[in-house]
């Protein structure tokens, strides 16, 4: 087992640098920078020579080095726990992560949450029941809400459910309160904004779970220990769920591998289209912005828990299969 961890850890690193690579000469390869975009008009009003100055600030935020020396100077620093200042914050890039990823490992959490609770009873039960009420519907809702686009079905919640229905609010995660109100008051206050995206980012993503789960456990009700276990009498409840969910969540271990990063990533449309000041809005932002610092340290940083979330998920497979065995 120790071995087997000290070769993907080493073999992560590998990766690891592979991918600072790429996205390292992706952003410089951007047609635009963070100079150009926020200087230009800046420079236009004010009559200065606006070539001079560009170069000027280019040098003073290194962006004058070449791909090659450019990405070796990041490196250097991020070896050393360095990963630099946020050219559109003006604050360090770990500082900024640290403190915005917390809303959005929230809603992530309880969207995940609520995810598992609700695909993984109705996926088996779509699979017990096939090609019954159950399985019609729960296939039909799952094709929809992997088919719509996150943009269009919060626009179209939105219109509803806060313009129209003006149930749910739609901008930020807190009202306007009085100075005086209790903590309760402002947690119900906040859970009540956050109704709607999560109940969104729900909705999308319990289809492909659900599909999943029925697909595996249509595969484990075939087998011919489950047959056995029928002809031996037991009950079909303890058949399905002590015998076939066991053996159906093996495949689902896989999904660990994109839940770690998936929970501190934030949802960059979701956030944008609320206004929730998450990690996944200010990535957003540093985006569009050229901000290659922010951009450097948020992808790697998701690179990092990938590789993380792998590993657990390999590991996974031995607690959940007695069989498998972590040697190589």
């Amino acid at each position: 087992m120790v071995k087997y961890i000290i070769k993907r850890i080493l073999l992560a690193i590998v990766i690891l640098l592979g991918v600072s690579v790429i996205i390292y000469s992706l952003v410089r390869m951007m047609p635009v920078d963070f100079i150009t975009t926020q200087f230009s008009d800046q420079f236009a009003q004010n009559n200065v020579d606006i070539q001079a100055e560009i170069e000027r600030l280019k040098v003073f935020y290194g962006l004058n080095d070449g791909i090659i020396e450019g990405y070796f100077k990041w490196l250097g620093k991020m070896l050393q726990g360095d990963l630099g200042n946020s050219f559109k914050y003006s604050d360090k890039v770990s500082t900024i992560i640290v403190e915005n990823m917390g809303i959005s490992f929230g809603i992530a959490f309880a969207a995940l949450i609520l995810e598992f609770l609700i695909a993984i009873p109705l996926g088996v039960k779509a699979a017990t029941k096939q090609y019954g009420v159950v399985d019609y519907t729960a296939s039909v809702l799952a094709m929809i809400g992997t088919a719509l686009p996150t943009f269009f079905f919060a626009a179209i919640c939105i219109q509803l459910f806060s313009v129209q229905l003006d149930i749910f609010p739609v901008n930020g995660m807190t009202s306007t309160l009085p100075i005086d109100a209790s903590g309760w008051t402002r947690f119900w206050d906040v859970i009540w904004h956050l109704i709607l995206p999560v109940g969104i980012m729900v909705f999308l993503s319990v289809g492909s779970l659900m599909r999943y789960t029925r697909t595996n456990t249509l595969e484990v009700l075939n087998a011919d220990y489950i047959r056995t276990a029928r002809a031996k009498g037991l009950g079909e409840s303890k058949v399905i769920y002590k015998h076939a969910f066991r053996n159906t969540l093996i495949p689902l271990v896989t999904l660990l591998a994109g839940t770690l990063p998936g929970l501190f990533s934030g949802a960059m449309i979701t956030e944008q289209m609320f206004g929730i000041e998450g990690i996944g809005l200010k990535a957003y932002e540093a985006l569009k912005a050229g901000d290659i610092p922010f951009i450097m340290g948020y992808n790697m940083f998701l690179a990092i828990l990938t590789v993380i979330g792998t590993l657990l998920a390999d590991l996974m497979y031995a607690v959940v299969d007695p069989r498998v065995k972590l040697t190589k």
